[in-house]
């Protein structure tokens, strides 16, 4: 039998046009999680992102902004908050483009496991949206129910890698034959671990790393309301904690109750 495949995706830039964490910016400060010049250094920070691509240093400082922005937090109010304004804040914002890739990666038999830096408050329910199988995510340490400001996980650059390696040796994928697609040469650790990587919408540095790799490069350009794409899923059991041992089981891989059958392509 063939050995199971999967097609890993990177979120903010690949699958939306958005940093998914700071989209959400305007419903934290309504719901009174941040103050106003709270979100205006989001969305200048959501500026610096989208038109410049986030180096290492930058991607520290916004880890660093957000872990200091969300101590104190009530947990289950973020939930809610990403949960009630999911569709109207992150579903126009998904690219055309991705949801082809991924209703293709679905149909090979392929799973769909969406990686990202992102909290896996935020990263999850978009994960269920677009019927993903698994998730792996950044996850924020937490104390009686609200967040501390210090991150028990980070799923940022060789990590990514680390977890996918993992996750292939738990569920038994076959990496020559996974795929992977991020924009930024943070990831490029995580394109490196599978036989078949591609620079989506890349920045300069891995437009010039895939180029010199031969990695083919695909341009998104359509953001796209998933309704109009697709039938979104209706609610599923929430994702669950995929135990691999370490730190990647603490940081949050996720996978769907609901099992599936994994066909080769």
């Amino acid at each position: 039998m063939p050995r199971p495949q999967a097609a890993f995706f990177d979120l903010d830039k690949t699958i939306i046009a958005k940093s998914s964490t700071l989209a959400f910016s305007r419903e934290f400060q309504a719901g009174g999680l941040i103050s106003r010049r709270a979100m205006l250094r989001s969305a200048y920070a959501q500026f610096v992102f989208f038109t410049g691509g986030a180096d290492h240093d930058q991607m520290d400082k916004m880890r660093e902004f957000m872990s200091q922005l969300c101590a104190g937090w009530d947990v289950a109010t973020v939930r809610d908050i990403v949960h009630e304004t999911l569709t109207t804040i992150v579903e126009p914002l998904v690219y055309d483009e991705a949801v082809t890739l991924i209703e293709e990666h679905r149909a090979a038999g392929r799973d769909i496991v969406i990686v990202s830096a992102s909290g896996v408050e935020v990263v999850e329910p978009i994960g269920e949206m677009l019927g993903a199988d698994r998730v792996i995510a950044t996850r924020m340490e937490i104390a009686d129910g609200k967040y501390t400001g210090n991150i028990d996980y980070y799923a940022y650059a060789e990590e990514k890698a680390r977890a996918i390696e993992h996750l292939a040796a738990t569920v038994g994928y076959d990496l020559d034959e996974c795929y992977a697609y991020s924009d930024s040469v943070t990831d490029v650790h995580m394109l490196e671990v599978v036989g078949h990587p591609f620079a989506v919408n890349p920045d300069r540095e891995l437009r010039r790393v895939a180029t010199a790799n031969g990695w083919p490069v695909l341009l998104f350009v359509r953001p796209v309301a998933l309704r109009r794409r697709l039938v979104v899923p209706a609610a599923r059991p929430t994702l669950a904690a995929l135990a691999v041992g370490g730190a990647v089981a603490a940081g949050g891989i996720l996978w769907s109750n609901r099992r599936k059958r994994i066909t080769g392509a």
